[in-house]
């Protein structure tokens, strides 16, 4: 089947037209986003601006994941502050505002702006992204900043951990057995190349957290900045166990 319809933005006049062809999905020609990785800080802003879940960070630099998320309004260009967004025209999907079974996961929380537009809200989330694996490593955020280390599951197991370790802190979580990987590497670059004022690692006291500890001491003593160190250890019921 083929369908025929003006392309956005063109009046009538001009008489252009596209062809949508309906292979399954249906190409067409339309205006999404392109992003310029070697100008990409990595600052993870457009990936907050797209409400569409069309942008990742992958390896330290915004992508455009799915073309077919994309809207092509642009709400991403003007939150980034490096101009490495412009717009294109070209053939692509067309746009698809409904999840599917192909969608792709992207590196995007929305509780962050729920916690800061919720009435009333006593959350202490205030950066993005917090993964550990994820985020830039010359983040602005994370200049002279005081780091909180967590454990995935830490979050989950104390009812104040909001007020009690996040409050005024910049939050990095993690989870060694989960990820499969050694952040010590991610952790002395950050807090070396930061000026990192103080560094408090909240774990479980669990085999698979004791890797965490390693790396973060790891990463401290590589440094050799003298970066004030604690540990809060917490149990599987939410009290501190040392």
């Amino acid at each position: 089947m083929i369908a025929v319809m003006p392309l956005r933005g063109l009046t009538v006049s001009t008489e252009r037209i596209m062809l949508i062809i309906s292979n399954g999905y249906g190409a067409m020609i339309r205006q999404i986003i392109s992003i310029d990785r070697e100008k990409c800080d990595g600052c993870g802003l457009c990936v907050d601006a797209c409400h569409e879940g069309a942008i990742a960070l992958i390896n330290n630099k915004a992508k455009l994941v799915r073309e077919d998320h994309c809207d092509g309004l642009g709400d991403c260009l003007p939150a980034c502050p490096a101009g490495a967004i412009t717009f294109v025209t070209k053939e692509t999907l067309p746009f698809n505002d409904e999840p599917d079974g192909i969608q792709v996961m992207v590196h995007k929380c929305s509780c962050v702006d729920d916690v800061k537009g919720r009435p009333g809200s006593k959350g202490e989330m205030t950066r993005w992204p917090i993964q550990l694996k994820l985020v830039p490593l010359d983040a602005p955020f994370l200049k002279d900043a005081d780091i909180l280390v967590a454990a995935d599951c830490t979050a989950f197991v104390s009812a104040d951990f909001h007020e009690k370790y996040m409050r005024d802190r910049v939050v990095l979580i993690g989870c060694p057995k989960l990820d499969r990987e050694d952040y010590g590497q991610r952790l002395t670059e950050i807090i070396g190349k930061n000026h990192v004022r103080s560094v408090t690692l909240v774990r479980l006291d669990i085999p698979c957290c004791a890797a965490l500890s390693r790396m973060v001491r790891e990463a401290l003593a590589m440094v050799m900045d003298n970066v004030p160190f604690s540990t809060v250890v917490l149990t599987t019921d939410g009290t501190v166990a040392e």
